[in-house]
């Protein structure tokens, strides 16, 4: 059966013609499943219809798959409702978006509400992804629509206004104001965007502040933190940074549990202000504060500095003007930096990429983005810890240009912060798929354009990594590392895990990277003619055989032409000769694979192959076995799938990444294991694009043509190759 190439490199191929044509970016969003909001609002207005989504419908799919599934006595009773049949004046925002209108509900998404609470404090952020036109008034058609970031690209995402509600009460996030719905709504986007409600349950606040600004997150764990982590928070508001914290729960049972405190542990928090004030009753010149806010938009902090607490008497009215202090059970509250620092075990800052700062003085990253795929027996090596495979990872140059223009502790060097991003796996949770546990080393490169070996790492000790392994969807840690070249090798801790991953660089200065890819090219592409002269005592005796195999060779020369053999007959004699070779433990070659053979050898095009080309295609086999032996080394009649790498390689062609996943896809087994006649197989397949390559590049010097692609091997002849 035809192998068909997997949808991930079409993906990817249509995603980078997309970029080229502008699509993706903040100013030209991709549509969502497709659908164009300004279309969708336009026909429904012409038949004078409220919208209704068919790929996100008001269905228990869409709400679930276990806990909010079709089993689930908890979606019994909901009701889908459109604000105008829930509330008389519904209002898309009421007095402007504030973090105060979000509520969590009866989803356990504070992650994401937490996040959504930071975007509020940037009108800029929060407009790009909440498009302001909206209401429930003009053109009001039943749709809206929301931008999300989504692994490099902006999405638009529309959905209709039908929103799950139990007793005419939403039933998820909900703002204070009744009728305000702008929140509900952004959930049920980000819903969509992940297939269901319930993929939205347990989350880390981080995923949540990328998906709304393509930034990229550092995490700080309290007991680790720099000293000089409030002036770090600081600046980082003062840039438009989003910035979330939580208190970890040791034992499951005790999230979301209300400590003595006030505060919550296993909870999502927003950090939304830090700043110093003049108390009369401090020694130090100014107390340094931390605002904070609680997604359930109630359970404060009830120590110093909260809201009813006794120092804000020490506190003078322009200072209590500056800090907006109020007294209201609002989710909101101030806490010290120390206390901030005993209480909270880590915080999360999300830096902003250069498209989502204003064009001031607030400093700018550079940025670059490389995309990449593990695949089962071929490129998912898994960590250092497995050396035999790890060298099978793709790999990633970077070039770290300039240094810093005021490092500190006049160390020299370039900093810069590398994230490692696991795509779509929460998306997938409903068919069992978990967050694998991912991470990455450095090691310093001098030229190397090639894949980097196994050898290589086994001599080589990495320059810098990652602090662990970690199950997040995206693990990311700031360096500073000389000028230079490096590689960045991203990995699943255990092998054969395949998934997708996009690997980001965010540098202070200017730095690029990007895929290692061999050049494509074979040592000996077109099969050499055979050389004229007299026949040596191994040439008769080849001839014999030969003439064997070809049948009647009167018959063949009353027709005037030479010895031939066809597909059923070279099968024949290639298996009679296979099967002597019991260390190669095959069925032997079908006769799809002769046929290949004989499309690969037939230079005169009848179909069959005569003496001069049986006995090149004899040489080649025969010098594949002895590859194949080579890394057959246990005799167990196969290869690994990542020994295949250097077979290919050996049999004198270069591949690049691409190709490597697509022959693992095609010839491995179950097992990741690749047996002789597979082997011979791809190797044929091989030779023959590549002859038909150089047959191309010959006719069009030529004739004149000139090849304007350099590569035409990376996209075009892909699906040829998959053809043959």
């Amino acid at each position: 059966m035809p192998y068909t190439p997997s949808g991930f490199f079409c993906d990817r191929l249509i995603r980078e013609r997309e970029r080229r044509d502008g699509e993706g970016s903040l100013n030209k969003p991709l549509r969502f499943n497709g659908q164009d909001y300004n279309t969708l609002r336009q026909e429904c207005s012409q038949r004078k219809s409220l919208f209704e989504d068919d790929s996100f419908p008001a269905t228990v799919e869409s709400l679930g798959f276990k806990e909010l599934g079709h089993k689930s006595n908890k979606v019994k009773n909901i009701v889908w409702k459109r604000p105008k049949e829930i509330c008389e004046n519904p209002q898309f925002i009421v007095g402007g978006a504030s973090r105060t209108d979000i509520c969590q509900g009866d989803l356990g998404d504070c992650w994401l509400l937490a996040a959504i609470a930071c975007l509020t404090l940037n009108e800029k952020l929060l407009y790009r992804v909440v498009p302001q036109e909206q209401s429930f008034s003009e053109s009001y058609a039943g749709i809206f629509h929301f931008q999300f970031w989504r692994y490099g690209d902006w999405v638009d995402v529309v959905i209709d206004d039908r929103i799950p509600t139990f007793n005419n009460q939403l039933v998820f996030t909900k703002s204070a104001e009744r009728n305000e719905f702008w929140s509900a709504l952004l959930e049920k986007a980000y819903a969509k965007l992940h297939g269901s409600y319930e993929a939205l349950k347990g989350g880390n606040t981080t995923e949540a502040m990328e998906d709304f600004t393509g930034g990229v997150t550092e995490f700080y764990e309290m007991k680790e933190a720099p000293k000089e982590l409030y002036k770090i928070m600081k600046k980082a508001l003062q840039r438009g940074s989003l910035m979330g914290c939580s208190i970890d729960a040791l034992v499951p049972a005790r999230y979301e549990t209300r400590t003595v405190t006030g505060l919550v542990k296993g909870h999502a928090y927003s950090v939304t202000a830090v700043e110093e004030c003049k108390a009369s009753q401090h020694k130090e010149s100014k107390v340094r504060l931390v605002r904070l806010r609680n997604p359930w938009g109630q359970v404060e902090w009830n120590g110093p500095w909260s809201d009813n607490s006794k120092e804000w008497a020490t506190l003078s009215k322009a200072e209590k003007e500056k800090l907006q202090h109020q007294n209201a059970e609002d989710g909101e509250f101030w806490m010290s930096f120390e206390d901030f620092k005993k209480n909270y075990t880590k915080i999360e800052i999300c830096n902003l990429t250069p498209d989502a700062l204003e064009d001031d003085k607030i400093h700018k990253w550079t940025v670059s983005v490389n995309e990449g795929r593990w695949v089962r027996g071929c490129s998912a090596g898994g960590c250092r810890n497995y050396p035999d495979t790890f060298w099978t990872n793709p790999q990633y140059r970077l070039r770290l240009l300039e240094e810093d223009d005021d490092p500190e502790d006049n160390e020299v060097g370039c900093t810069f912060v590398v994230a490692l991003m696991q795509k779509n796996r929460r998306k997938e949770r409903k068919m069992g798929a978990n967050l694998f546990t991912i991470g990455f080393a450095i090691y310093e490169m001098h030229g190397n354009k090639q894949h980097m070996q196994k050898d290589f790492f086994l001599l080589n000790s990495s320059k810098a990594r990652c602090k662990s392994y970690i199950n997040l969807r995206e693990v990311s840690q700031r360096f500073r590392l000389s000028p230079g070249e490096y590689v960045i090798v991203p990995s699943t801790y255990e092998p054969h895990q395949e998934g997708e991953f996009i690997l980001r660089v965010f540098s202070e200065k200017r730095n690029t990277s990007e895929e290692i890819e061999n050049r494509i090219e074979a040592d000996h592409p077109v099969p050499a003619p055979a050389s004229a002269g007299e026949e040596s005592e191994e040439d008769q005796q080849f001839r014999t055989i030969f003439q064997e195999i070809a049948g009647d060779v009167s018959h063949v020369r009353k027709l005037g032409g030479d010895m031939e053999i066809t597909a059923n007959e070279l099968k024949n004699v290639l298996n009679r000769v296979i099967t002597k070779h019991k260390d190669l433990n095959t069925e032997g070659f079908s006769l799809e694979s002769c046929r290949s053979m004989i499309a690969l050898m037939d230079m005169d095009g009848t179909g069959r192959l005569n003496l001069q080309e049986f006995r090149h295609l004899w040489n080649k086999i025969k010098q594949w076995q002895g590859i194949f032996k080579h890394y057959n080394a246990d005799q167990s009649g196969s290869i690994n799938s990542y020994e295949m790498r250097n077979a290919v390689n050996d049999a004198g062609f270069r591949l690049n990444n691409q190709l490597y996943d697509i022959i693992t896809m095609r010839y491995a087994n179950e097992n990741m294991n690749i047996d002789f006649d597979s082997f011979i197989s791809c190797l044929v397949r091989l030779e023959a694009m590549f002859s038909k390559s150089a047959h191309q590049h010959k006719t069009q010097k030529t004739t004149g043509q000139r090849n304007t692609n350099r590569r035409p091997w990376t996209q075009c002849d892909v699906t040829q190759y998959n053809m043959i």
